[in-house]
């Protein structure tokens, strides 16, 4: 299959999540879910090729997957392979090591500007961006390119960082990696400061234990259950095997919450964001 998406193989792809099109729930009666965080880098690929990372995820009973990688062609390979299931987005990164320097290297946007014309993205990202280097030339221009495409953002970042990333375009869709690693308390006071942020929970442990979830990150899932979604993170080729795991654990978490939140979580919140039609909250 040619890697290459046409706009009209695009609109289809997102079009399945508003007529669910994809299976809300496995054969078993488990509550599939749509992972946010999904990264295929080329170390993974090596590892673990298209065929088998794609049995993979829908193993775990997947009706989605948000995927980037480090370079672009592992995520163009696993698109060719499964574009049902596949929702595609670029990161800043060539290779692995350009976490700390892409936002000072011209030749990122030279990148991302052929990748963009070549390729269709439903975001940027996952990108790793701190403080005043939000304010650089090279992610003022990425976010420039995501305006223009109206692409999501998907920021791994520091509040600062979310909140410059707003400053530069008030009307982004921003989906905050790893919430920020911050405590809930604090994510709530910036979930309630942009309307248009939505938080993935990828590698975070402290929202619950076992199946139990964190009081105070009861709160915040009450407090704003359109705007949490699930991720595993797969940052090294080895955590692929732990995809099967994660959607277990998740599911045990969640199912202690009341249905239509733990719904919401698990696959609809990522399939809104994705569709540009978030569901306005109550």
């Amino acid at each position: 299959m040619n890697p290459l998406i046409s706009r009209r193989h695009f609109q289809g792809l997102v079009a399945a999540t508003a007529v669910g099109s994809w299976p809300a729930a496995r054969a078993s009666g488990e509550m599939a879910l749509f992972d946010a965080h999904i990264h295929y880098s080329h170390d993974a690929v090596d590892l673990v090729p298209p065929r088998q990372a794609v049995e993979l995820l829908r193993k775990a009973g997947l009706r989605g997957a948000l995927v980037s990688s480090s370079d672009d062609d592992g995520t163009q390979r696993l698109m060719a392979e499964a574009p049902d299931l596949i929702v595609p987005e670029l990161r800043p990164y060539r290779r692995r090591g350009e976490l700390s320097t892409w936002m000072r290297d011209d030749g990122v946007v030279r990148y991302l500007e052929e990748r963009l014309a070549k390729y269709r993205y439903a975001g940027i990202g996952e990108f790793h961006l701190y403080g005043q280097d939000a304010d650089l030339p090279v992610p003022r221009r990425m976010v420039a390119l995501a305006r223009e495409r109206k692409l999501l953002l998907h920021a791994h970042s520091d509040v600062d960082a979310i909140d410059r990333l707003f400053s530069q375009w008030p009307e982004a869709r921003v989906l905050w990696a790893h919430s920020g690693f911050d405590r809930p308390d604090t994510v709530r006071e910036v979930l309630r400061r942009h309307r248009r942020l939505w938080c993935d929970l990828a590698f975070r442990g402290d929202h619950a234990s076992g199946t139990q979830v964190d009081g105070a990150w009861r709160e915040a899932f009450t407090e704003f259950p359109d705007r949490f979604m699930i991720g595993t993170d797969t940052f090294t080729p080895e955590r692929w095997h732990y995809i099967g795991s994660h959607a277990s654990y998740s599911r045990g978490w969640l199912a202690s919450l009341p249905a239509p939140v733990a719904e919401r979580i698990g696959w609809r919140n990522a399939e809104d964001l994705l569709r540009g039609l978030p569901r306005a909250q109550g």
